[in-house]
Parts: structure tokens; sequence; C-alpha cells
């Protein structure tokens, strides 16, 4: 978030329901192994989140939904010469609801508190100061509905409170060659969750510091950077599933245009682990781009990701259904990707190959009612093909896509074989037409393939499925009301099978995987007010 790793290193750390819209200017994905600059947290890329600036106006949000979500939040502005500032602050409801009948709680009741400063010291200028602080609260309970049972017949509670405190600091320094930029960071999490008879009580901690010089210099422009990054977990309760990292490391990168049509960036990070040893992320990229609208680019990496507890499996159920983790080793991924782009008369083409390997992926292997964490045999391979289309004319604009992904883990002898919950195919086609400054209307279609699964009781292959979204925004003067109807279609995964499971699954989960939407149908209404 902003640049800083605000959210916590590790990817299931995170989810982006937690992060409030109305301060979000945009989105920035950097794809495919990034650890080259980013350190270990970045195996499969970085997502970074930009917030608005202070020169944006204040607003104010209310929604409420038809299945018992209700939303308020307000995003207010300082701007200035000098210091300026932003404020987010949001609370967020949830009632609890069984969609299906069947006394299991498909949408748990939540209730999310989010607070969050920034402050600005002279942006853009030749010496620059950003700050930012986080608070946020959140608890969650699900399981067996009130007076309900699972087939065996006892109830089982499912609960979840998350506290997560957050600050950061990015200055930027001009000196006479060149100029500075540091980054600074740290995240404390809380969680205290119970699944049926387990409870789990960690914290979890991540320190990040960077500073970086940069110039250009004949034509190149160059990064030297260090930097020191700590993660750690600890559960007083629970032995051996915690952890402590501390990993400095140095980096550098040159980027520089030996032709007009031609760029060229390499660079490189080494990571000094304290526990798995020594770790060296390449990374180099070429652009070949001229006064027409194509572009192609093409680039090659290497990362590497140390050992933790929050894998898919370990988040869905509990710490406490883990052993001790022992015998593990760091993954290591190797991606490429050739990206074309064309941009000409309202179109834009997007179109992607691109292939990931990780060797000796983290696997949590399930050992009677526990789960053992592993690292796989063989590899994990990521091939794929990705098309994205924009179209824009005069208020009508359109964006289709579509992601083919084949992902396989080869054991060492053997079948490769698909991994779980990984659709072969996705699409989405969404269109937005702008009612000439009244408001805008719009439609989604998405389409998700079929996915393969593993322990599934009822099937090994999911269907496919097409979901179907519309909303409208009326706009009067400052105020905007809108409405949105999601899942028309009514896909609900309960329509296929039961969620319950006969019997309990790996580290008793009562339920199955989550291969389609739980909640069908939703329609959800707000207003919004520029002040």
């Amino acid at each position: 978030m902003d640049g800083l790793p605000l959210l916590g290193a590790e990817p299931d750390a995170f989810g982006i329901l937690q992060t409030p819209p109305l301060d979000l200017e945009r989105a920035e994905v950097i794809k495919g192994a990034a650890s080259a600059l980013y350190g270990a947290s970045a195996l499969a890329g970085v997502l970074n989140l930009k917030s608005r600036v202070p020169n944006s106006d204040s607003s104010v949000l209310a929604s409420v939904d038809s299945n018992g979500g209700r939303q308020a939040s307000a995003f207010l502005t300082a701007p200035g010469a000098g210091w300026s500032g932003t404020l987010m602050a949001s609370v967020d409801s949830q009632s609890r609801k069984d969609v299906d009948s069947d006394g299991w709680t498909d949408l748990p009741f939540h209730r999310r508190f989010t607070f969050r400063p920034r402050l600005w010291w002279n942006p853009a200028q030749d010496q620059s100061l950003f700050v930012t602080a986080g608070i946020m609260d959140e608890d969650r309970r699900g399981g067996t509905m009130p007076s309900a049972a699972l087939p065996e017949g006892y109830p089982f509670s499912e609960s979840l409170h998350t506290q997560r405190f957050d600050a950061g600091a990015v200055s930027h320094s001009d000196i006479e060659s060149g100029s500075l930029d540091g980054h600074f960071s740290f995240t404390w999490v809380h969680k205290d969750s119970t699944f049926g008879p387990l409870r789990a009580n960690p914290i979890l901690r991540t320190g990040y510091a960077e500073e970086a010089w940069s110039d250009r210099v004949h034509g190149h422009i160059l990064v030297l950077g260090v930097a020191f990054q700590h993660d750690d977990l600890s559960e007083g309760s629970l032995r051996g599933v915690g952890y402590n990292y501390n990993v400095p490391a140095f980096f550098a990168q040159d980027e520089f245009a030996p032709k007009d049509w031609l760029t060229i960036a390499g660079s490189v990070r080494v990571d000094i682990h304290n526990r798995y040893g020594t770790f060296v992320s390449p990374h180099l990229s070429a652009l070949l781009h001229g006064d027409g609208p194509w572009s192609l680019r093409a680039s090659v990496a290497r990362g590497f990701s140390a050992p933790t507890p929050q894998v898919e499996e370990i988040e869905s159920t509990s710490l406490a259904a883990l052993l001790p983790i022992r015998n593990l080793h760091a993954e290591r991924a190797t991606s490429s990707s050739l990206d074309l782009r064309r941009a000409s008369g309202g179109w834009e083409v997007n179109a992607s190959i691109f292939i990931s390997e990780v060797r000796g992926p983290i696997d949590a292997v399930r050992v009677g009612n526990l789960f053992e964490l592993l690292n796989g045999p063989g590899s994990r391979r990521v091939p794929g093909e990705e098309v994205v289309v924009l179209y824009r004319r005069g208020s009508l604009e359109s964006i289709a896509s579509w992601t083919h992904l084949h992902v396989t883990q080869t054991p060492e002898a053997g079948v490769p074989a698909l991994v779980p919950l990984v659709p072969i195919n996705s699409a989405r086609l969404g269109t937005i037409l702008k009612l000439k400054g009244r408001g805008r209307v719009g439609l989604e279609v998405e389409y998700t393939g079929p996915q393969s699964l593993e322990g599934d009781p009822y099937r090994n292959e999911s269907p496919g499925f097409v979901e179907l979204n519309a909303l409208t925004e009326i706009r009067l003067g400052r105020l905007r009301v809108f409405a949105n109807a999601l899942n028309l279609t009514n896909v609900r995964q309960s329509h296929w099978d039961p969620l319950l499971r006969p019997t309990p699954g790996p580290g008793g989960n009562p339920i199955t995987d989550a291969w389609a939407p739980l909640v069908g149908r939703t329609f959800n209404a707000g207003v919004r007010a520029d002040l």
C-alpha cells in the first residue's frame, strides 16, 4: 500500500475486502517473480494499492445490501502547500446468514472498524516525506447456526478476532549527485481464532527498512540500495509453528536505452537469510517500442520464499491443526513472460504468454486429522496465456479478458497432476455507458471454467459457470446514488452439491473447498457524497 508492505509480507495475511475503496486511486500489478527489488514476499509478483492524494475531494459513503451487509465510510482531505493530509475511517458489518438452510453459516457475521491517517510534507519537492498509520479491528463469527448441528449431531463454532496496526514512512531527498529514497514500515497483527475444538492465538510482526540511491549516469538510470526485513510469528500455546526471520539485503538496477526503440533493464538482489542461507535473485527485461502503436516486452526473473504456515489449508482451518514445522527449505521460482501491446483508434490490445516454475513448493499434507508442511517433490509449473482488450468510444467503455492456465504439480517420477481450485479457462466482458454527466450504467459477464478438486466427497472436477452483474449510478450534483445487482444468474455452489461433508475433512474441516460463490443473487444500494 503506497509502496510499503503495510498489509503484511505474506499473501494470505490480507483480504482485499478489508480495505475500504473510498480512498483508492488505482491498483498497480507487477506480474511474475519480483524478488530482485522486493525480496522474498514477491515470489509471484506485487500488488500495490495507491491511495488518493490530499487535493482530492472529501467524500462520504453509505450502503446496504440484500444479504444484511452495511457499510459507512468517510474520506477527508486537508490540502496544503507544506503539510497536507487525508483521513480514512470506515465501519462495516454483516449479518450472519444461512443461504441454503443447511444449518451452516454461508455468510459469517462480521463487524470491522478501520482508521487510517496519511500525511505529506513537500510532495514532489527536492525533499519530501510521506507518513501513514493504520488501525483495523475485525470480529467474525461463523460455523453452525445457533441451535443447528453438523451431521454428526454436535455444533461447530468458528470465529476470528483480528487486530491490526501498521505504520510507515517514505522519504525523498535530492543530493548533489542523484537522490536518496527511503522506505520504512512496521506491521503488528493479532489473531484470536476458534475452529471447532481448535484454538490459536498468534501474533505476526513484520518490519521493513530500505534506503536506495538513484541517478542518471551517461544515459544509464542506476539504483543501488540496502534493505532489512524482519518477520516473526509467535504462538505461546503451540510448539514448533512459529518462526523468526531476519534478512539483510542489497540490490542494484541499471536501465538504459542503447537504441531509440529499445530499453533494457537489469536488476539483482542478494538476500542473506538468517535460517535458509543466501539467495541471489536476478531480473532482466527488454522493451521494444517505437513511434507506432506497437510495443513488445520480454522479461525473465528468479525469486525465493522462506517457509511460513500461511498456506491455504491452514488459513481455512486453524494454526492449531499444524504439526511442528521441521526440515523445510525455501521455495525457488523462475518466471518469464512475453507481453505484446497495441493501442490505436480507441482500441488497446494486450496479449501475454508466460510460464513460471516453483521448485520445492510448500504443501500441507494430511497426517490423521492434522497437517504437516512439506516441500513437495518435483516442481509446480504455471504456463499460461492472457488477452485483454479495451475499447473506448465517446461515452462507451468496454473491456474483455481471457486467461488460460494449466497449473500442474510434477512429482519426481510420474504424470503431472492439475493443481486443485485453479480454473483452466476464465473470461470476463464488462461494458460501461456514461450518461453525459448524469451517471452511468454497466453490465459484466464473467465465466469461470472447470477446476480440479482434491478431497471433495462429491466430485473430482467442478462445473463451469457464468455470473452476470449490473450496476447503475445517478449523479445529482455532488451526490451519487448507486445500485448494483450481483450474480444475477444466481450461481451458488450448493445448487450442485452440499457444502457440508458427510464426515469431517483434513484439519477437522466440516465443509468442502469453495469452488463457486456460496451466496447467490445479491442487491446493493447506497449513496456517495463529495464534500
